[in-house]
């Protein structure tokens, strides 16, 4: 007897052009210093970096998104946001759960990050997913200086 298995209804997929406006109104809503529209069209070409959108499938909306790279056998991630009205429902987790199962499929050893020093939010989800905090970068942060705390899952 086959199980009848309930819809998920959200739908992680690689970012099209047509879904730049979506990943920019997140992107301007989320970070003090938001990336240019340039550089996601820039990331779409490049055969190392990766945009995934987390899309709501009853509204087709974008409610997060996640840029990472592959770096022969590393993957670096960018930037994971939630729009936020759409926050603390689970989004950047299943973002990260997608992405690491991204470096495992791709034989990664690693994923490595920065993050905000005062993120605190942020830097407890990573460690739910049991990435370590391995460093420091002094003032790496051009609109402030603040620090950036450097983290490292390792997937081997």
């Amino acid at each position: 007897m086959a199980l009848n298995k309930a819809p998920q209804p959200y739908l992680i997929q690689s970012a099209q052009p047509a879904d730049l406006d979506g990943v920019m109104e997140i992107e301007r809503l989320s970070f003090r210093a938001p990336w240019s529209p340039q550089v996601f069209v820039e990331e779409l070409s490049r055969t190392w970096a990766r945009v995934d959108v987390l899309r709501d499938v009853a509204g087709g909306d974008i409610v997060a998104f996640c840029n990472y790279w592959l770096v022969a056998d590393e993957l670096h991630l960018l930037n994971v946001a939630t729009h936020p009205q759409q926050r603390r429902q689970g989004h950047a987790s299943r973002l990260l759960a997608h992405l690491i199962e991204f470096g495992r499929r791709a034989a990664c050893r690693l994923v490595t990050l920065e993050v905000r020093r005062s993120n605190e939010a942020a830097q407890r989800i990573y460690r739910r997913f049991a990435f370590k905090a391995v460093g420091v970068r002094p003032s790496y942060y051009v609109d402030d200086q603040e620090d950036a705390v450097v983290m490292l899952l390792e997937l081997r």
